[in-house]
């Protein structure tokens, strides 16, 4: 499949299916679980729901993993020890897909509405969908939690959509950051994930467009953004971004592959260490850790979905 070819398919089964700079503000490193916490016998792979059609993943301080449904919104919980799980929050239906999605330590879910334009938080305890808050975004993406602020990316637009959180973490409103700099806007996809700096001074942006598809790191009170020096490494089929320490784990979701880079503290350069890949791996797009394992969704973009098409996670051992 040509590049324009995954483009259009993949925006044609999404859409279906549908300042702060500074360590003090933006946060410290990302750091992951301890290695280690979950027994030889956890499950490497388990199901989804049947027509689920997964995209993003969120794990927060307990061993269970939550998944967004781009067919109507719906939020599926599954524990890492066994794979089983359910819905735990119902979405709002065809045309209001989940996307990304982040959860903080209150037990908020905080998820990219896609086509809708929407950004909600819902209480993963109750399955309520407490705030739906317009943005008027063409595609809002992916998200990352930071602790002023959830940052959402809008795929067919040069800006960034602020969640602005009060000092209990509770939402409180939207806010619109427009990108500048180097960001080059495409016609098509363009922004997808969204990451911190290692020293928390900046967030890192996918932009799958720019160069054959660069990494951008954005500051986040201008909106200005620079292009990672990430060497010859380029990240065309760019998703989901996942932060531990220094260590940048990048999906390639149409190449079933993750990049793994070595940043610099400020994030301003990268070097290619690893490329994880996995016979299993069936358009997987975002990852999540655990331990020493990554969890990440098969959206399988390349097939049409159906209310009977499979889905499955897959773990793999983090670099």
């Amino acid at each position: 499949m040509t590049p324009a070819d995954r483009s259009t398919t993949r925006r044609r089964l999404l859409t279906a299916a549908a300042a702060l700079s500074g360590t003090a503000l933006l946060g410290g490193t990302a750091t992951a679980h301890a290695a280690g916490t979950h027994g030889a016998a956890w499950p490497t792979a388990f199901p989804l729901p049947y027509g689920f059609q997964p995209e993003g993943i969120a794990i927060g301080t307990r061993p269970f993993a939550y998944f967004g449904s781009l067919a109507n919104g719906d939020v599926h919980r599954a524990s890492l020890a066994t794979g089983r799980g359910s819905v735990v929050v119902r979405g709002l239906g065809a045309g209001h897909p989940t996307v990304g999605l982040k959860i903080d330590p209150q037990g908020r879910l905080f998820l990219a509405g896609g086509a809708s334009g929407e950004i909600r938080v819902a209480d993963a305890r109750t399955g309520e969908t407490e705030q739906v808050y317009a943005t008027g975004g063409a595609f809002v993406n992916d998200v990352i939690l930071t602790p002023g602020a959830a940052w959402f990316t809008d795929s067919f637009a040069a800006r960034l959509h602020k969640l602005v959180l009060g000092r209990d973490g509770a939402p409180r409103a939207v806010e619109t950051v427009p990108l500048g700099g180097d960001w080059v806007q495409g016609d098509d996809f363009t922004a997808n994930g969204i990451e911190r700096t290692p020293d928390g001074s900046a967030l890192l942006v996918v932009n799958a467009f720019a160069d054959g598809g660069r990494l951008m790191r954005v500051d986040p009170g201008t909106g200005a953004a620079r292009t990672v020096d990430l060497g010859t490494a380029r990240l065309p089929n760019g998703d989901g971004l996942l932060l531990l320490g220094r260590t940048l784990y990048a999906v390639q979701q149409a190449q079933n592959a993750v990049d793994v880079f070595r940043l610099n503290a400020a994030g301003t350069r990268g070097t290619a260490v690893a490329r994880i890949t996995d016979p299993r791996f069936r358009i997987p797009t975002t990852a999540a850790a655990w331990g020493d394992r990554l969890y990440l969704p098969n959206a399988r973009f390349d097939v049409e979905p159906t209310p009977g098409t499979e889905y499955d996670v897959v773990a793999v051992d983090r670099v």
